[in-house]
């Protein structure tokens, strides 16, 4: 749980707003992945392992999905968790955690270059951090102790791959804050990234809307949404974890949507990518 908190954030970055003919017509419930079945990025849950990269590893997992919508299903770049991670935290330290949106300011201005999952050994720089148990009991060992940050390397894993053409670039971002808002966006342009504040009762998770009940607050935390929906008469959003899929319901959970709870609608974040 990485994601830092800044009470100007609305104030600091650019913001969106959508049609409301758009919004009136939209669904009672939407899947990003039903909408776009030719993204499989879409249908990826990552793990973060022992580091507090919430905040990147949730932004480029949109960023992927994005830019595969954008390009029409042709494109299915994976952008590199661990680029961001080690080359774009701003406030922070990797995987001590940073504030969500400078992933995306780190998008628009450096690029970010390809990289797989940890030992996939597939684009310029795969995840360095090793998979591991998030409050689970499983065959992965638990992740116990946040691990100290990779270095910044300006290279790729390859030889062959040069890392300065390997980047691709976002060419704007921006923030959403109302419900509505947030799901027109999805519909329209596909995955965002959101963080909510983490309480005791969330990390046991199995199904269903979860509603913070008990326990105290931990942490920032930031996540994929990928869609909404309403479940014994109960509005949720759809959100894709990124403590494998072993946590949760096979990786995913549902919240509470419309009142903002937890702070899961204060700043949705999203951007459109330059398709190379």
């Amino acid at each position: 749980m990485g994601a830092l908190k800044d009470d100007d954030l609305l104030a600091k970055h650019p913001k969106k707003e959508h049609d409301p003919e758009l919004i009136a017509s939209l669904p009672e419930s939407f899947d990003a992945r039903d909408k776009w079945p030719n993204c499989p990025s879409l249908n990826e849950i990552r793990d973060q392992g022992a580091c507090g990269s919430c905040w990147a590893v949730a932004a480029v997992a949109a960023m992927t999905d994005r830019y595969c919508i954008y390009s029409n299903g042709t494109e299915n770049f994976h952008f590199s968790a661990q680029d961001v991670v080690s080359c774009g935290a701003i406030f922070g330290d990797g995987c001590h955690g940073d504030l969500p949106p400078m992933a995306w300011v780190y998008w628009v201005d450096e690029g970010i270059v390809s990289g797989g999952i940890y030992n996939s050994s597939q684009g310029c720089r795969p995840y360095e951090v090793a998979p591991c148990e998030h409050h689970t009991s499983g065959n992965l060992p638990p992740c116990d102790k946040i691990v100290e940050t990779p270095k910044c390397l300006n290279s790729c894993l390859a030889d062959c791959m040069d890392y300065h053409e390997e980047k691709r670039h976002g060419k704007e971002y921006y923030i959403l804050d109302k419900e509505e808002d947030i799901k027109a966006e999805l519909f329209e342009n596909g995955p965002l990234e959101v963080a909510f504040d983490v309480y005791e009762d969330f990390l046991t998770y199995k199904e269903g809307v979860y509603k913070h009940k008990r326990g105290s607050k931990l942490s920032g935390h930031a996540v994929k949404v990928l869609g909404w929906g309403v479940e014994n008469d109960t509005k949720y959003w759809l959100i894709a974890n990124s403590w494998n899929a072993h946590w949760g319901d096979e990786g995913y959970f549902k919240i509470l949507r419309g009142e903002n709870h937890c702070g899961i609608e204060e700043a949705a974040i999203g951007g459109v990518p330059i398709i190379k």
